[in-house]
């Protein structure tokens, strides 16, 4: 029912199709395209499409982006009176929750030179190194969601120079009768821009949030949402639960801090979503140039079945 039969010349029967259902085909093809050019699921309506990134606009935008974020943050007033009563505040926290663990990791990895040693390089290095990687990465093999991940990281970034202005706070190595152990200057290796000869180069009493978390597990997660290899999804998970270990063995942070900056990445994956209506993972791996996107809007929705139709047909005789 809803096919009208003809005869065709050898004499057999073939179905045409109905009015009907010619009439709705057209508006089933442009749902059937609009749902293949998503990638996602449905969500809000978008601000900005992602585009292609240019490598010599990312790089300036990078290195100035964090050229003012270094700016900012050593700018922000120490505060070293404010900062050390809220370290003995969170350090109370802590211990009323019965998480105030870090001065036994402190002395127990400190005892292993070799392990300690270790962190104090991972805590100095690993932290632009693997972030600049994962950022490259992106470029390169997903750059139609380079551009969300990116705002995510620099979203996470901006809102930390807020809780350090808001929220000084002195990293457990100098809290007063804290007994925690500065490993770097223990040690005298290269692990912090805020002990030994680089003091006075850095703020330190900018511990809240950390971002040493916000960015690693920023890392984590892109790395985990998009690569398909087992291994690799494993080694992004265990990146950031790792920094966890280190900023903590080493005296730079407490845990709250690192809660800290998850917040921040929570935040700063809100602003991303909110910009581009969908997760980072959420978006195509490529960007469609402008050119094929505009001959596909310029299109008539019935472009597509009549296209297919005369193949059916020219099958249907043979």
């Amino acid at each position: 029912m809803g096919e009208l039969s003809v005869k065709s010349q050898e004499g057999r029967l073939e179905a045409t199709a109905s009015p009907i259902v010619d009439e709705a085909a057209p508006e089933a093809d442009a749902r059937q395209s609009a749902g293949r050019q998503s990638d996602g699921p449905a969500g809000p309506r978008s601000l900005r499409s992602p585009r292609r990134p240019r490598i010599w606009f990312e790089v300036l935008l990078i290195a100035a982006s964090y050229w003012v974020y270094s700016l900012v943050r050593n700018a922000v007033p120490e505060q070293k009176a404010e900062a050390l009563r809220n370290a003995d505040r969170i350090w109370s926290v802590e211990k009323s929750l019965g998480i105030a663990v870090e001065q036994t990791v402190n002395h127990a990895v400190n005892s292993v030179t070799w392990l300690i040693v270790s962190m104090n390089y991972y805590y100095a290095t690993l932290h632009f190194v693997v972030t600049v990687c994962v950022l490259v990465w992106l470029f390169h093999r997903h750059p139609g969601r380079y551009a969300a991940a990116r705002l995510t990281l620099f979203a996470t970034t901006a809102v930390a120079l807020l809780g350090y202005y808001l929220f000084p706070l002195a990293p457990p190595r100098l809290m007063n009768g804290g007994h925690f152990i500065d490993t770097v200057l223990v040690h005298q290796t290269w692990g912090s821009m805020a002990s030994g000869n680089f003091k006075n180069m850095s703020n330190q009493y900018a511990a809240m949030p950390s971002m040493h978390i916000g960015w690693s597990l920023w890392c984590g997660l892109t790395i985990f949402a998009l690569v398909s290899a087992p291994w690799a999804r494993i080694l992004g998970l265990l990146y950031p639960a790792v920094t966890l270990l280190v900023i903590v063995s080493t005296a730079n942070h407490f845990w709250l801090d690192a809660l800290g900056g998850m917040v921040c990445l929570a935040f700063g994956y809100v602003v991303s979503y909110a910009w581009y209506g969908a997760l980072t993972h959420q978006l195509p791996r490529r960007v469609q140039p402008p050119g094929e996107r505009s001959r596909q809007a310029d299109q008539p929705l019935g472009a597509p079945l009549r296209a297919r139709r005369p193949a059916a047909d020219t099958a249907g005789r043979r």
